[in-house]
């Protein structure tokens, strides 16, 4: 690759990185005024009677459509309108997989940790097991694509190839836990009344989590889908007393602690694997 290329592909990944984040807040500033503080009444009346209006009609279609998919939305019009790649292209980053059994098994072992963590030490919330199943289908695209298109997609890998692992996982967390704030202040939230500092250290230690799985796996979906195992969990489990409780008890920091070296020792793993890769195609 001669250097104007090399300038050209530069240019293209600054581009594209601050692309997404305009995009991101453009997108969540739209949705908080929209549903935080026009649609909101609608929203606190229908929990507390049950009674389906159009305002709150509208107030679950743009949760659904736009706020959490906000990193999908943001992405896809990078694809289509910007960079002009197109929505097959998309789909086809996103449901990558290069290796399926290690990515089977990284995301399966990923999973087992926070299903085993949640059957020992979880408070079960009353509903019952197939709500979990439920979770799975549901939120899928609406959740687990919705916002690991962005977040590990798109924002960590940018960010990977400006600054060092460790910064590029803090800087996509902080802006993964801001993004999330409104969620604090929506009485009708079921993250309403969540403690925001345990779920911040959630999040930081989820983003490494994360990242890790992508950096050994490559794929989008695989994240998309252990995102989407863990807030199932919620579903059958009480989230705040598993996941977000400051300062949480002993068996929670130390699974927090297991968790985040579990999530290092993969990344760097991956790491060395991939630069001895690299060394070796350079050496051919």
């Amino acid at each position: 690759m001669d250097s104007t290329e090399t300038s050209k592909t530069r240019k293209l990944h600054i581009n594209r990185l601050w692309w997404y984040l305009i995009l991101v807040i453009a997108l969540s500033a739209f949705c908080y005024v929209t549903l935080n503080v026009w649609l909101l009444p609608y929203s606190i009346a229908y929990s507390e009677t049950g009674k389906m209006t159009a305002g709150y009609f509208l107030y679950a279609l743009i949760g659904l459509f736009f706020s959490t998919p906000t990193p999908f939305v943001a992405v896809l019009i990078i694809y289509v309108f910007i960079e002009k790649i197109g929505i097959k292209k998309l789909f086809q980053d996103i449901f990558r997989t290069e290796d399926k059994l290690k990515t089977f098994l990284i995301t399966g072992g990923f999973c087992l940790f926070a299903l085993v963590y949640a059957i020992l030490f979880g408070t079960p919330n009353g509903f019952p097991w197939y709500r979990f199943i439920l979770g799975l289908i549901v939120m899928t695209p609406f959740v687990g694509i919705a916002e690991e298109t962005g977040w590990r997609g798109l924002l960590q890998p940018e960010l990977e190839k400006r600054m060092p692992f460790p910064f590029s996982v803090l800087v996509t967390a902080a802006i993964w836990c801001v993004w999330h704030f409104p969620v604090f202040i929506d009485p009708t939230s079921n993250h309403y009344g969540d403690s925001v500092v345990g779920f911040a250290i959630t999040i930081f230690i989820w983003a490494f989590a994360l990242a890790a799985i992508y950096k050994a796996t490559k794929s989008v979906i695989a994240c998309a889908l252990y995102h989407t195992f863990i807030d199932s969990i919620g579903a059958i489990y009480d989230w705040n007393a598993l996941f977000d409780s400051f300062p949480g008890s002993l068996a929670t920091n130390v699974y927090r602690a297991v968790w985040l070296i579990a999530s290092l020792v993969l990344w760097f793993a991956a790491d060395k694997k991939e630069k001895g890769i690299k060394r070796k195609q350079i050496s051919a």
